[in-house]
């Protein structure tokens, strides 16, 4: 039936063939692939006689062919392979453009890393097929491909990548076999191909944001062959290879940026997400840093990378007492432990806050907050409390590395005259960790953090109960001889009160806490 109705065609002009005509090659297409017959379709796809039927039909049967291939059944698909390689060479390169890019779009991560595998280099051809025109239809195909990229999961561990157990390192790397060509024709052509550039450009800025801005990379030391890193590694040098100078990207302020032709009004060109990959890619992970000259000083790197957060690296070089002053006239260093405290108060990130919270030395000793040390010291108490639980290990809060930290955390800055009232949450940790049975800084908590509660503790009592007596004394003495109705003399000795009594019911709380952790001690030394 399929075979009688390409004859009946055969004796049409192409301008004669009908919707129906159309619907009724597809529809008959269509079945025949999906039942099994595709040897057929072969034959009447090859048929000389059938080209001109082909080359105006022939797209409409990409969709039941790919979905065919992905399945990967081995009677049809040599057939159906065929039949989708000669339609790549005979049908016009825009229906087939829109015929590959519809069939891109897929939801599940084992099927979007098949499809990509399996569609890119056919688009590759296609676009390339465009010419001169190609420009728009590469920034459609890129921005569908990267949106199905965005779907797949990032691997979190040297093994998730080596294994590529979601596919993104397949993707990436087929991805970057992709744009090879037009990065090429670009490097040739600089000043004739403006628009292209302009759609590398944007490619190149939203790979920066997703994925490498969120993946992990690992370093060679670590993975000695990392597909990731070396995707980073393209990207970076394809900017250079299209006339971006990734000096120029990482060091010039955002609003000095020149305006990119091509850019729509409500698109940023460098979008300051993608700007801080990039820099975080040079100055943490070192990739391209051929591309920069070594004249830029420490001191200037530093400046130039407080905009993008890059504290720690950007440090490395910096000598200690080299900064000037004036420094603390610039915003960005006047915020960066507003921005730290940021990240661990709100970022949802599990294994970016346990990393901030090893870094919190700097804080903890300067930031004279009680805030945000309570904040951090409540976080370092979880972190332990998960590292302690089966499956959660966590090399940074335990081992070797928790003794340090709690020495820094288990301390009363002013000793036994420290306000009690300010640090309830540090006898909290401590009974925690007597709970969960970390034993091995007892001899060192008892004498630096122990024993000064315990007198401090006594001392805030005794001042706090002293000041209690004495309010109440002040309140019969001055009552006298006033009206007792008078809301402000009532209000003030009211809210007097209730503030002794609370930080005296603190006390007692920690009472409590130092006096578990001490049967906890008397039971363990009994042992």
């Amino acid at each position: 039936k399929y075979s009688h109705f390409c004859k009946r065609l055969q004796a049409l002009p192409e301008n004669k063939y009908t919707s129906e005509d159309h619907d009724i090659f597809t529809i008959a297409g269509r079945t025949c692939i999906e039942e099994g017959n595709s040897l057929q379709v072969l034959s009447i796809v090859l048929d000389e006689k059938n080209q001109d039927i082909v080359r105006c039909m022939g797209w409409n049967l990409l969709p039941p062919l790919i979905q065919t291939l992905l399945k990967k059944e081995d009677k049809v698909l040599p057939h159906c392979l065929a039949i989708f390689n000669h339609l790549l060479e005979v049908c016009p390169p825009k229906e087939l453009l829109i015929g590959l890019l519809e069939q891109l779009e897929q939801d599940d991560p084992d099927t979007i890393a098949e499809s990509l595998h399996l569609l890119l280099s056919p688009l590759q051809k296609v676009l390339l097929c465009l010419g001169t025109r190609k420009a728009s239809s590469l920034g459609m195909a890129l921005s569908s491909v990267l949106d199905q990229v965005a779907k797949l999961p990032l691997p979190q561990t040297k093994e998730q990548e080596e294994d590529d157990v979601f596919s993104l390192c397949r993707c990436c790397t087929d991805l970057t076999t992709f744009i090879r060509p037009f990065v090429q024709e670009v490097r040739q052509n600089t000043l004739k191909k403006d628009e292209l550039r302009t759609e590398l450009l944007k490619f190149s800025m939203r790979t920066l944001s997703h994925p490498l801005l969120e993946v992990h990379l690992k370093d060679p030391d670590t993975l000695a062959e990392s597909p990731l890193r070396n995707f980073a590694t393209e990207i970076m040098n394809s900017l250079s290879a299209i006339g971006e100078s990734l000096p120029s990207l990482v060091y010039q302020p955002l609003l000095r940026r020149k305006e990119v032709p091509g850019f729509l009004e409500e698109e940023v060109c460098y979008p300051k997400e993608s700007l801080a990959s990039l820099a975080h890619l040079v100055f943490v992970h070192h990739l391209a840093t051929d591309n920069f000259p070594s004249v830029y000083s420490p001191v200037f790197c530093l400046r130039s990378n407080m905009e993008h957060e890059l504290y720690e690296k950007s440090l490395v070089r910096v000598e200690d007492g080299s900064l000037s002053a004036d420094l603390l006239e610039i915003r960005t260093f006047l915020t960066v432990p507003q921005n730290l405290v940021k990240v661990m108060t709100i970022c949802p990130r599990h294994d970016l806050v346990s990393y901030m919270l090893i870094e919190t030395e700097y804080m903890l000793k300067t930031s004279n907050h009680s805030g945000v040390e309570g904040y951090i010291i409540k976080n370092i108490k979880n972190q332990i409390d998960s590292a302690l639980k089966p499956g959660h290990d966590n090399c940074w809060f335990e081992g070797v590395r928790l003794p340090p930290l709690l020495r820094l955390v288990l301390r009363l800055p002013d000793g036994p005259e420290t306000d009690l009232l300010q640090y309830l949450d540090r006898p909290v940790l401590l009974l925690l960790l007597f709970q969960t049975g970390v034993w091995t800084e007892l001899y060192k908590i008892e004498d630096s953090f122990m024993k000064p509660l315990r007198v401090g503790l006594n001392m805030s009592r005794a001042h706090y109960e002293k000041e209690l007596h004495s309010t109440m004394d002040s309140k019969k003495s001055k009552g006298k001889g006033q009206h007792h109705s008078c809301f402000y003399f009532s209000s003030f000795f009211h809210f007097s009160l209730v503030a002794l009594h609370s930080a005296l019911h603190t006390f007692d709380m920690i009472e409590s806490v130092l006096a578990r952790i001490e049967e906890l001690v008397e039971v363990k030394e009994s042992v």
